[in-house]
């Protein structure tokens, strides 16, 4: 769906009364859309979904899921929030998730950054060459 100038303008605006002190505020977007959906301006689906979109942005960004083959334990999970934190210039939220299809090594998504350095990958990328050769 092709979004008007006006509807995405106006999107942008209503995302930046959404975050304060670099933080996106949860009340506030809430407040947003009941607001735009009760009052239904002209170009009101348009302007939410673009708006979602945004907002759906800022989580991730604010967000980092780290994937490991086994439980790590809470002094290399303090390490990488410690890391991250430095890499990044903000606090992210961290979420710590065990896939012991990885074999080895850890996984490590923000937002659309994806570091890998499972076994899994690696193995991957072998045989990828492997293949290629």
């Amino acid at each position: 769906m092709k979004i008007s100038k006006e509807a995405r303008r106006t999107s942008r605006q209503l995302f930046r009364t959404c975050v304060v002190d670099g933080k996106l505020d949860e009340a506030r977007v809430r407040n947003v859309v009941s607001t735009v959906a009760s009052s239904k301006p002209r170009g009101y689906i348009a302007i939410l979904d673009a708006f979602a979109r945004l907002v759906s942005h800022e989580v991730d960004r604010q967000r980092a899921l780290v994937e490991s083959a086994t439980a790590l334990t809470p002094a290399i999970q303090a390490d990488l929030q410690k890391s991250l934190a430095a890499k990044y210039g903000r606090p992210l939220s961290l979420e710590f998730q065990v896939k012991p299809e990885l074999l080895g090594g850890i996984r490590i998504k923000v937002g659309s950054d994806v570091w890998d350095g499972s076994v899994k990958a690696r193995l991957e990328a072998l045989s990828t060459s492997l293949a290629a050769a």
